[in-house]
């Protein structure tokens, strides 16, 4: 899904990271003049190119990975499903697991989302929307941190089991 949508978003858009690449070379050429470093615009190009390619395709992987390596391998009972792009940013969350006849959310964040895992906290946003899941689905949404493509926060498997059996306890 995720390579459809920036193909996408590169057909409507043939020169999107040319014209992203020339704004950065202005703003560092007219701005942050101070810069010792020789910075081209074609720098500036292939940065943004980067950006947008390299490093959210890594991102996606890495929650695949997450999910499909980690998670499904803990939880084999459980059909993880990818939310569709329209969705996912509209109800922050990322996959969704079926538990009798509710649902778990899952949102992947990379552990450069915060510094360390302690000092994380949804936005009120998120808090509502995951809320709003809860309601809605009956189960609760759970944040996994993403440490290269692994389980950084290994305590919310914890969590995760006890929901999971919560959600069959209710179902009775």
């Amino acid at each position: 899904m995720f390579n459809y949508q920036i193909q996408n978003i590169l057909k409507e858009n043939p020169r999107i990271q040319e014209k992203l690449g020339k704004t950065l070379y202005n703003c560092i050429n007219n701005d942050v003049k101070t810069i010792a470093v020789e910075v081209s615009e074609q720098n500036c190009i292939d940065y943004i190119h980067n950006l947008t390619i390299y490093r959210n395709l890594d991102g996606y992987v890495r929650k695949k990975s997450v999910i499909y390596d980690g998670l499904a391998k803990l939880f084999p009972v459980l059909k993880f499903e990818e939310i569709e792009p329209d969705y996912e940013h509209s109800i922050d969350i990322d996959y969704l697991a079926k538990v009798e006849n509710k649902f778990v959310g899952f949102q992947i964040k990379p552990v450069t989302a915060k510094h360390s895992f302690g000092n994380y906290s949804p936005t009120e946003r998120m808090k509502a929307s995951f809320k709003d899941f809860e309601e809605k689905f009956g189960g609760k949404v759970f944040i996994i941190f993403s440490l290269d493509g692994e389980i950084g926060n290994k305590e919310v498997i914890d969590e995760i089991k006890s929901e999971i059996e919560r959600l069959k306890m209710t179902s009775i």
